[in-house]
C-alpha cells in the first residue's frame, strides 16, 4: 500500500514540477524575446541619430552642445556590454535628448521646411511609436514573469532556479514634464 501511495504521489509531483519549470522558462524566454525586439528598435533609433545630427547641424549652429551630447549618448548607448537596466537608462537619456532637438527645431523655420528633415522627423516619430509599443510589450512580459516568480507555487521553483524579479520599463518623473531645452545636458 505504501509503495502505491509513493507511486501516486511521484506520479502527481513530477508532472507538476515539470509544468512549473516549463512555465518559468517560457516566461523568462518571453522577457528575453521582447527585450530583444526593444533592443532592435533602439538600434534602429540609434541609426537615425547620425542622420538627424548631420541634417540639423547646418541650421543649428547655436545648439552644437546639444548635438555633441546626443552623439555621445548614442555612442554610449550602442555599447554591447550594457546590461538590460543600463540600456533602459541610456534609452531614457536619448529620448530626452531627441525631444530637446525636436523642440529646438521650432526656432529654425528653414529647417522645419527641409524635405530631408521632414522625412527624418517622420522616421523618428515612427520609431518612437514602435519603441512605445515595445515598452508596453516588455512591461507585460516582465509582469507575467514577475507574477510567476512571486506567486505560489511557481515561486518555490523560481527560488530553486535562482530567478529574481525584473524591473519594468518606467519613465522617470523628469520625462513626464515638459522638456526644458536649455537644461537638457546640465544634469
Amino acid at each position: 500500500m505504501a509503495i502505491i501511495t509513493i507511486i501516486i504521489i511521484t506520479g502527481l509531483l513530477v508532472p507538476s514540477l515539470i509544468i512549473l519549470y516549463n512555465l518559468l522558462i517560457r516566461r523568462k524566454n518571453q522577457v528575453i524575446n521582447v527585450f530583444g525586439s526593444m533592443d532592435a528598435l533602439l538600434k534602429k533609433r540609434f541609426d537615425l541619430v547620425p542622420n538627424l545630427i548631420s541634417t540639423v547641424q547646418v541650421y543649428m549652429k547655436h545648439e552644437r552642445d546639444i548635438l555633441q551630447a546626443l552623439t555621445e549618448l548614442r555612442a554610449k548607448a550602442i555599447n554591447p556590454n550594457l546590461g538590460e537596466q543600463e540600456k533602459v537608462d541610456m534609452q531614457n537619456k536619448l529620448t530626452k535628448a531627441l525631444d530637446g532637438i525636436l523642440i529646438a527645431v521650432e526656432n529654425y523655420p528653414d529647417l522645419k521646411a527641409s524635405q530631408n528633415f521632414l522625412h527624418l522627423q517622420a522616421s523618428i516619430n515612427e520609431v518612437e511609436e514602435q519603441i512605445s509599443a515595445g515598452r508596453r510589450a516588455y512591461n507585460a512580459a516582465v509582469t507575467d514573469y514577475n507574477n510567476a516568480v512571486e506567486m505560489f507555487p511557481t515561486n518555490i521553483m523560481a527560488l530553486l532556479m535562482g530567478y529574481r524579479t525584473k524591473q519594468v520599463f518606467e519613465i522617470p518623473q523628469t520625462e513626464r514634464q515638459n522638456v526644458n531645452v536649455k537644461s537638457l545636458f546640465n544634469s
